[in-house]
């Protein structure tokens, strides 16, 4: 019995000692295989970037079999950086900026928490107590849905970004600018209302958000960051005013950026070295050169000007050859506002140009309106959609059937060279 007994122990040491020797073997394969590969990929793709340590890293945490993948990428000779995220479900820029830890230090970026793929734009809005929208929200005593649709509200909030612009100062102190006509300025207490339209991101490069000078200008930018709500296009000094936003979407890194060129008469100050503002782009090469730098880290750089002329669907050459220039530079879409009207949309290198949306919630008046949504592909491609809606009574709704296709149609007749379908999707027209 005893002997059987030993003889089954040596048994089981023979074999443990042949498994950890196999195992020792196959490790060693496995890490000869492994540089292999690194040597390869690092030799063929010139970015210093790239090194063996972020090859590891990669490797490790998002898929032991992305250097296998990333080589036959290689030899086919269909490398790009595109491949990273059908590989990860990460983009080459959100692998580099988690390697180098960057997000732990950047203020201005957030990881969007809806399940979504889909950017969502509107016009202008006020939240100003002295203006139109804010008593009536609170005299209907409704909510968000006192000016807002149900429907109009779902599809902000299910949105993975919606964007707004800013069309008022935020404070209680301050005069208001000497020459100025309309000048609008909204109670810290109503930046709640932007939580509640499901609204995550705003612009501020306009010519109404220093309407009571610098000490509510000021105010603003501190009540925003109070209430968690991101902005662009204006800050305490130009770096900040420059300073793209950043969303990652479905593993992408997009970027926003905002710039104004509003005023004819100029009373909205600019940002500076040293002193808070707006940044402009009446001279469009630091729009340009923002553009260039954002790209070179980014997936997609969105850009929303202010601009146009006010109450008319025709537009300013300078929308027209500006708009280009920001798209040859980097810029995936072109998003207007300022002139509290609708007007066309055009495609230039495949990439959307919508040259103004208007008015969203603003005042009394009855104008046609609309969201612009880019919704994302797993190509990591873009549908373009436009849905209609309408600003009338100070209440915005969605717009269906006969009242759609009225709007929609007189898009198509503003559009240069798009058409919008009977759904809102926006298709380049053939040439």
């Amino acid at each position: 019995m005893k002997k059987s007994i030993y003889s089954i122990l040596i048994i089981c040491l023979v074999i443990m000692t042949m498994i950890i020797s196999n195992k020792v073997y196959y490790d060693s394969l496995l890490k000869e295989s492994e540089d292999k590969y690194i040597n390869n990929i690092i030799m063929n793709i010139d970015d210093e970037n790239i090194t063996k340590e972020f090859l590891i890293w990669v490797n490790t945490k998002y898929n032991h079999n992305s250097l296998v993948e990333i080589n036959n990428y290689i030899s086919n000779g269909t490398y790009s950086k595109n491949i990273w995220h059908s590989i990860t479900g990460y983009s080459y820029y959100v692998l580099m900026d988690m390697y180098q830890n960057k997000y732990n230090d950047m203020e201005n970026v957030r990881l969007s928490n809806r399940q979504s793929d889909t950017i969502s734009f509107v016009g202008d809005v006020s939240l100003a107590d002295n203006w139109y929208i804010m008593p009536k929200y609170d005299e209907r005593n409704k909510g968000i849905y006192g000016i807002l649709s149900k429907d109009i509200v779902d599809i902000m909030k299910n949105s993975a970004v919606t964007i707004a612009n800013n069309e008022f100062t935020i404070g209680n102190r301050g005069e208001k600018l000497p020459g100025k006509y309309y000048t609008f300025r909204a109670d810290p207490k109503r930046l709640s209302i932007y939580h509640e339209m499901g609204v995550n991101l705003v612009t501020l490069a306009n010519n109404h958000v220093y309407d009571y000078g610098k000490a509510s200008f000021v105010e603003t930018i501190i009540n925003l960051k109070n209430n968690q709500i991101p902005y662009i296009g204006a800050g305490l000094d130009i770096e900040e005013a420059k300073k793209p936003y950043y969303y990652i979407i479905n593993g992408y890194k997009f970027a926003f950026v905002n710039a104004t060129r509003a005023e004819k008469n100029v009373l909205t100050p600019e940002a500076t070295i040293d002193d808070g503002g707006v940044f402009r782009c009446y001279n469009p090469d630091a729009l340009v050169d923002l553009i260039k730098n954002t790209k070179e880290d980014s997936d997609y750089v969105i850009t929303l000007i202010h601009w146009g002329k006010e109450d008319s669907q025709t537009l300013e050459n300078v929308q027209i050859e500006n708009a280009k220039l920001y798209i040859d530079a980097g810029s995936d879409a072109i998003i207007g506002t300022h002139a509290h009207v609708l007007q066309g949309i055009e495609f230039y290198q495949n990439k959307p140009i919508v040259y103004n949306l208007g008015d969203f919630i603003f005042n009394n008046e009855t104008k046609d309106t609309g969201i612009f949504q880019m919704r994302l592909k797993d190509d990591g491609n873009f549908e373009y959609y436009f849905i209609p809606a309408l600003e009338k009574d100070e209440y915005t709704s969605l717009l269906k059937e006969n009242e759609k296709q009225r709007v929609i149609d007189n898009m198509n007749l503003l559009n240069i060279n798009a058409i919008i379908d009977s759904e809102g999707k926006i298709i380049e027209k053939a040439q």
